[in-house]
């Protein structure tokens, strides 16, 4: 029988693969900022979303790799609190809406995935474990 401590690394590693790829794919679809022309946008919300483009892919990759993920993951958890704020106090979106769209349980869930990272770190198959032996 395996130890815990593997069942732990492995949920660890497929916790930060899973949170990666989520942050990967926002970052990505933010892309469009840069080339199309935004229409009914201010500024400052154009460069937040500059700004988020440029920070979820990178704190992404360091979720998946397990470097400095302590770090990355509360920067990625800050961006969660930011956007549950936004959902829930600007556009008044509850928890659950129904089947066709998302309410705050996805944020909450991002969320809640940043921040077990952030207490128990990326485990034994990352980066940071191979850094810190040397």
């Amino acid at each position: 029988m395996k130890s815990s401590s593997t069942y732990h690394d492995l949920a660890l590693l497929f916790l930060r693969l899973v949170v990666g790829a989520v942050f990967l794919w926002a970052g990505y679809a933010k892309l469009f900022i840069w080339s199309a022309p935004m229409e009914g946008m201010t500024d400052n919300m154009i460069l937040l979303i500059k700004f988020l483009s440029i920070v979820e892919p990178l704190g992404a990759v360091a979720i998946i790799f397990g470097f400095l993920t302590r770090w990355a993951s509360a920067g990625l958890a800050v961006i969660m609190a930011g956007s549950l704020y936004f959902v829930y106090f600007v556009y008044h979106v509850p928890i659950f809406t129904g089947q066709t769209s998302t309410g705050m349980d996805y944020n909450l869930l991002l969320l809640a995935g940043c921040t077990t990272l952030l207490a128990f770190g990326a485990g034994n198959w990352a980066v940071d474990k191979v850094l810190k032996k040397s």
